[in-house]
């Protein structure tokens, strides 16, 4: 099974954040993935990825700054329409750095 590190990101940085976290750890599980994963609010974003190998930000809250990690909107997630779509935005970031 190959890993990887996600940070989720909602206003709080907790409840919206960790639904979110458990969705994704559950279907890259089933993709072959094992995933570490982190949550975060857009203000303490920074200090929760510093020191860290982070693969991707999955957002349900903005987060502006370009912090040289890829990005996906995880919106899909939280509604559940277009979760698919998410996870497999997110497989394609893992896949294209850990070619």
């Amino acid at each position: 099974m190959k890993t990887c590190t996600v940070v989720t990101v909602c206003g709080s940085g907790v409840v919206t954040s960790s639904m979110i976290a458990l969705k994704i750890k559950e279907q890259l599980r089933d993709k072959g993935w094992e995933a570490t994963m982190y949550e975060a609010s857009p203000v303490s974003l920074e200090s929760v990825i510093a020191g860290k190998d982070i693969d991707v930000i999955v957002c349900a809250s903005p987060v502006t700054a370009d912090l040289g990690i890829p990005k996906v909107k995880g919106m899909g997630m939280v509604t559940g329409m277009g979760e698919e779509k998410v996870i497999n935005e997110i497989i394609a970031v893992l896949e294209e750095k850990h070619k």
